[in-house]
């Protein structure tokens, strides 16, 4: 096959002559049909912003699970983790769900040292400090304190003093507890951490209990320790006991009341401590017929009086009057801490106290009393009125 050159008009430019034989041109196109059959040519006529999209996540996914194969080798994509969902991260360990499940919520944190001085038997704790107490009040804080004892007998109390407005106080007061040795396996020592509230009851925040004193003790040093502390339960509150005498002489128509002592009364000041006196009243069928007071103990939890309270009453009229003892705090409107009954229409001990004083005429009869809240008291005279209790 011959091709001819071709003159265009004038022009001197030819297109040169050449010969494709037969032979030429079945190779030329074995070679096209196996460039256009290979996989990839349809990519080259693609435009190139296709090349650019991203295969679908799903389509990532399922590539995994078949093989591509070319060129008769099978190729398994890599599949990325990105955007997969691993249900093992979401499932929560068995033993922590469990070891959860009786705790109570926990308040904050408390540290506190110990020591045991083996010379004077003596237990010393240092109060340190606390850590996220939650807010009781609506301003967002606290006004905390902790008050400590050792369990079971709860015979001594120990009291900080508030910390207002903070949810970290820092404390760093020490305290002693006398424990003979032998007895420290035996014994915990608890601590409250409570909200002081001028006006109304203190707010439990929470408690830690230690227990191992023994354990602790016998360290060499005395390290910081730290509890987390835990949500306590509507404990009854805590006003202290009283503790005096009743003395009748039936010739004379005299009754004696002995104010001895008080302990573990409830802190109405911010210091942790109160300036408590006593009153008692002599009540007749809802009615204050007289009233007699103690002197008043400054800066103190645990005061001292022994001082003697006289009343004139008729042998035949004992049966019909109560005697009602109410601690109060000296300031201004005289809040009442907490008081308690006695009388032949009283509650429990001090039906019994009354009862044994008639029955051992001319003797001081001598008795502890649990201090109680002023309405609970109120509600057991009938229609007392809240104003002869405060007057």
């Amino acid at each position: 096959m011959v091709i001819a050159s071709r003159r265009h008009g004038s022009s001197s430019k030819t297109i040169p002559s050449f010969a494709l034989d037969g032979e030429f041109l079945i190779c030329l196109l074995d070679v096209l049909e196996a460039w256009l059959s290979r996989p990839v040519a349809l990519s080259f006529f693609l435009p190139c912003r296709y090349n650019t999209l991203p295969r679908p996540v799903t389509q990532q996914l399922s590539s995994s699970d078949t093989g591509v194969h070319v060129g008769g080798e099978e190729k398994v994509e890599q599949v990325t983790s990105i955007g997969q969902i691993k249900p093992e991260l979401y499932k929560q360990r068995s033993g922590e769900s469990d070891s959860k499940k009786g705790e109570a919520p926990s308040c904050g944190r408390l540290s506190f040292a110990l020591r045991y001085a083996y010379g004077t038997e003596q237990l010393v704790v240092r109060i340190l400090r606390a850590l996220d107490l939650p807010a009781k009040d609506a301003n967002g804080f606290s006004d905390p304190y902790v008050k400590m004892y050792l369990l079971p007998d709860r015979k001594k109390k120990f009291q900080t003093k508030v910390h207002r407005k903070t949810l970290n106080p820092i404390f760093n007061e020490t305290f002693s507890f006398n424990v003979p040795f032998a007895e420290l396996p035996s014994r915990k020592l608890h601590f409250s951490v409570y909200d002081f509230d001028r006006f109304s009851r203190h707010d439990l925040i929470g408690q830690v209990v230690l227990d191992n004193l023994l354990e602790i003790a016998e360290r060499d040093n005395d390290a910081p320790l730290w509890r987390d502390i835990m949500e306590g339960t509507s404990e009854k509150a805590d006003l202290g006991e009283l503790n005096f005498s009743l003395c009748y002489l039936p010739t004379a128509g005299r009754l004696t009341v002995t104010i001895i002592k008080a302990t573990n009364l409830k802190a109405m000041d911010l210091t942790g401590f109160s300036d408590p006196y006593v009153k008692a009243s002599l009540m007749c069928e809802g009615r204050r017929l007289k009233k007699r007071k103690t002197s008043i103990k400054k800066n103190t939890l645990n005061p001292s009086y022994n001082e003697a309270l006289v009343f004139d009453i008729p042998q035949d009229s004992m049966e019909h009057v109560t005697v009602r003892t109410s601690v109060s705090k000296d300031i201004g409107h005289n809040e009442v801490i907490g008081m308690c009954r006695v009388g032949s229409d009283a509650d429990g001990p001090g039906r019994d106290h009354w009862a044994e004083m008639l029955a051992n005429p001319r003797k001081p009869i001598e008795h502890w009393h649990q201090l109680v809240e002023v309405s609970i008291s109120l509600q057991r005279e009938g229609n007392l009125r809240v104003e002869e209790v405060i007057g």
